[in-house]
């Protein structure tokens, strides 16, 4: 599937602003699942002063204001095909050791909730016990859009019963690292052929599988995800793939909008 992706950050300040710095993670790679074809990254009112991946494999881009600024436009676009692996990424690879995927972060740590989610997963096999996983946070945690936000736990997720598809992925990777299965968060985009306008890129998780490697599951969406979905970053949790990220001197108020579009392109050889 060949996916044109098209993802616009405004930042409109109320006065001039005197600094900000901010990290982008907006550009996807290559790897089993997807080959990207052209892909960039422009910015209006800020300057791009350095690229550069991050330990786990991410492209960031570092972006400064400096000045009379009011308006920042960030856009990144382009072209991405993708292939259906059944989720299965493949090989550990980059900087980072497997052993640190067991790790809690804030946003990760297993509470009595997710410890008992944890021990009721059954399964003959890690596989068979993350696509349990998977399926009983679809069924317990109701996908709510607005119930929370970046800073909610995966226990509090738990506990309210509802949350997004940052809350299912933060969950399925606090109770797989309590069975001992190394888990990473996933930020990217996902095809939806009834919504080509989105308000937010998607997010789910990967389990790292003896014999497999990296394997991908949506809880959100039950599913492990196929040639509709497009990974950009990955890290130990969403503080490690927010797409925009950074810090700001000064008083200026700030208004932030996002434009995002998901649309299947046709290939030449379809044409």
């Amino acid at each position: 599937m060949r996916l044109k992706i098209t993802h616009k950050t405004e930042y409109v300040y109320d006065q001039p602003v005197p600094y900000t710095l901010q990290r982008l993670r907006l550009t996807p790679l290559s790897d089993r699942s997807q080959n990207v074809l052209d892909w960039s990254v422009s910015v209006e009112g800020a300057t791009i002063e350095v690229s550069f991946h991050d330990q786990f494999g991410n492209l960031n881009e570092l972006v400064s204001v400096d000045g009379e600024r009011h308006t920042v436009k960030i856009t990144a676009t382009g072209t991405v095909e993708t292939r259906d692996v059944n989720g299965v990424i493949g090989p550990h690879q980059g900087f980072v050791p497997l052993w640190l995927y067991l790790r809690e972060t804030p946003r990760t740590k297993a509470g009595k909730l997710v410890r008992e989610l944890a021990r009721g997963v059954t399964g003959d096999g890690e596989l068979a016990r993350m696509h349990a996983l998977m399926e009983t946070i679809h069924e317990t945690v109701t996908y709510t859009p607005g119930s929370t936000d970046s800073e909610t736990t995966a226990e509090q997720a738990l506990e309210a019963k509802k949350g997004v598809c940052q809350d299912h992925a933060h969950l399925f990777i606090a109770a797989a690292r309590t069975l001992g299965i190394p888990a990473r968060y996933v930020s990217g985009y996902l095809w939806m052929d009834d919504q080509p306008e989105q308000v937010a890129t998607h997010a789910w998780a990967e389990a790292h599988i003896p014999g497999l490697g990296w394997v991908g599951f949506d809880p959100a969406n039950k599913i492990c995800p196929d040639e509709r979905y497009v990974r950009v970053a990955t890290g130990m949790c969403y503080r490690d793939c927010v797409p925009v990220s950074g810090l700001r001197i000064g008083a200026a108020g700030e208004t932030l909008t996002v434009y995002l579009t998901v649309e299947q392109e046709q290939s030449q050889s379809q044409s």
